[in-house]
């Protein structure tokens, strides 16, 4: 992050010179944090784009912990390593984000460690950083990963921060696909997981208080993509999806539209109510419209128009998550390929249970399939789904019909 977009670079350089001295840092570590978040605070008031303000309160939460893990582990700062995990490990830092953090042990029984951690946690809680943390050697992150997903999701997510690379890149190795949860075991998974989720918010992304981050089409939505990227491809790069031929040019921008959108609600959500609150409650929407200049005319509410805006977004996110879902247990479950299809009319026919068009041209040329389509998932039952494929189609030439 560069120092002329995050001003607080003169009160980190304070830091490194009572490293040094007997004065308590605690007190220098706090106002070094507060001062970042107000000025975070500040520079979104003024327009900075939410993107550069979440990967900015990061790197600030980097210097300060890079800055204090040789203060609290001595001579042990290079045995064992301190790592980022979770959003905090993607950069993605949110004004009232928990702090992701796990310490990494070089084996199980490292008890002349544990004092030297505790110390390390109860400053960085004492500074004001809201800490989630875990404490593991290599084989108990392989050992948890194994009993819950969630564990390896984090892990997969990880960066590090101060401590032993080669321990780092070795907990990486263990925890790979390679060794544990291959990309089909991942994404299967997974793919129950999100149904789970969605489920709990009764499968539509049209909730009256919605949660910005675990509703359908929300930010979890575009997370689940990129860590089924990441598994099967080793890359969280939307961007390489489209390299890939996974993504279109223009669903790709949608994605990044609509995630920078979330963002900026979840971002201004936090700074309105001082805390991590991701729910879009009644209580908030109102203020939120006019943060983002939705105000009331003749012809309607600005808390109307701000949620008739949230909810186009977040509709045409569940509707790619979907289609891009489709596409990687397509690729992930049928690697063989999409198998013999069976003809069902002129215009479409089934590979391992989902319907799609016979050709590129139905769409285009017979728009009124575009309707048929789910005439026909009607009338076979025995259909799992549409495939992706059909499903682009279906996106591209909807205008089509009248």
């Amino acid at each position: 992050m560069d120092a002329a977009v995050f001003e607080s670079w003169f009160r980190l350089h304070s830091l490194d010179e009572a490293r040094d001295s007997d004065t308590a840092p605690l007190t220098l570590y706090r106002d070094c944090l507060m001062h970042g978040n107000q000025q975070l605070a500040e520079k979104f008031t003024r327009g900075v784009s939410v993107p550069v303000l979440i990967h900015a309160r990061s790197w600030l939460v980097d210097q300060l912990l890079r800055r204090a893990w040789p203060l609290f582990t001595g001579s042990a700062e290079d045995s064992l390593a301190l790592v980022a995990v979770g959003g905090y490990g993607r950069s993605e830092l949110m004004p009232g984000s928990d702090i992701d953090l796990l310490v990494l042990l070089p084996d199980a029984d490292n008890q002349q460690y544990d004092h030297k951690i505790t110390q390390l946690l109860t400053f960085l809680w004492d500074i004001g950083l809201e800490v989630g943390h875990s404490v593991r050697s290599i084989d108990d992150c392989v050992e948890q990963s194994l009993a819950d997903i969630t564990v390896v999701t984090n892990l997969m997510e990880a960066r590090l921060l101060a401590g032993s690379a080669r321990l780092f890149q070795r907990m990486q190795q263990r925890t790979g696909p390679s060794e544990i949860w291959s990309s089909r075991d991942f994404f299967e998974v997974k793919r129950e997981e999100q149904r789970a989720r969605h489920k709990r918010y009764h499968n539509t992304a049209y909730n009256l208080e919605p949660n910005i981050k675990e509703s359908p089409g929300g930010l979890r939505d575009i997370q689940m993509v990129a860590w089924v990227a990441n598994r099967h491809f080793g890359t969280a790069s939307l961007d390489e999806l489209v390299e890939r031929k996974f993504l279109t040019r223009e669903e790709y921008q949608t994605l990044v539209k609509g995630r920078e959108l979330l963002w900026s609600i979840r971002f201004a959500l936090h700074i309105l109510t001082g805390r991590g609150e991701d729910r879009l409650l009644f209580d908030y929407q109102r203020t939120l419209a006019n943060t983002f200049d939705f105000h009331d005319n003749e012809s309607r509410l600005g808390v109307e128009a701000f949620m008739k805006q949230y909810y186009r977004t977040i509709m045409e996110l569940s509707r790619l998550n979907e289609m891009l879902l489709q596409l990687f247990q397509e690729n992930i479950l049928h690697p063989e390929g999409p198998g013999e299809p069976v003809r069902i009319n002129k215009r479409f026919q089934s590979r391992n249970g989902y319907i799609e068009i016979v050709n590129d041209q139905v769409s285009r040329r017979q728009p009124f399939a575009l309707l048929e389509i789910f005439l026909l998932l009607e009338q076979h039952p025995e259909l799992k789904g549409v495939r992706a494929g059909t499903i682009r189609a279906i996106r591209e030439n909807r205008h089509l019909i009248d």
